[in-house]
């Protein structure tokens, strides 16, 4: 006769019933991290292309309120007067993104003199260059599961167009 205690673990042993939450507890932080990579992968998109657009428009804003003659004044007119414009037209973009990103942009205005076969020459290119940082907030979360990732992006957009005055 086997005891009751014996047939019990023999029937535990046997039985599947939290088999699916075990296997679950297994795959959970696999998802979690894969999930984590596509939400970061989505705002690191999103706030580039927000970053871009941001850049573009003070690019057109600079082409339009910047003297048409600067070539022409010489060397010592200064750009740099509507920086705070052009730093306030990227950050207004990238602020108004639907998920709260934690984007640091520093905007550079700058102009050239292009001479050539145009009609009038010199041709004013003007340039808004800007320094932008994304940081990560998941990143904590994938070096807690053991992986790395960079705590945050950080490049630089360049935008150009021709200068027509105001």
């Amino acid at each position: 006769m086997i005891s009751p205690i014996i047939k019990r673990c023999r029937a535990f042993a046997g039985g599947e019933r939290g088999a699916i939450l075990v296997e679950f507890a297994l795959v959970l932080p696999m998802m979690l991290i894969f999930f984590a990579v596509i939400v970061e992968g989505s705002r690191m998109m999103w706030s580039y292309q927000t970053a871009i657009e941001g850049v573009r428009d003070a690019s057109r804003y600079l082409a339009r309120v910047a003297p048409a003659n600067i070539c022409s004044l010489g060397g010592g007119y200064d750009i740099s007067v509507w920086q705070p414009d052009l730093q306030q037209i990227v950050s207004q973009t990238i602020s108004g993104q639907v998920f709260p990103t934690d984007v640091t942009v520093s905007v550079t205005p700058g102009f050239r003199c292009d001479t050539g076969d145009f009609r009038n020459t010199p041709v004013t290119i003007g340039t808004v260059s800007a320094q932008v940082q994304i940081q990560f907030p998941f990143s904590s979360l994938l070096s807690f599961f053991g992986g790395t990732a960079p705590a945050s992006l950080q490049t630089t957009l360049t935008d150009q167009s021709r200068i027509y005055g105001s």
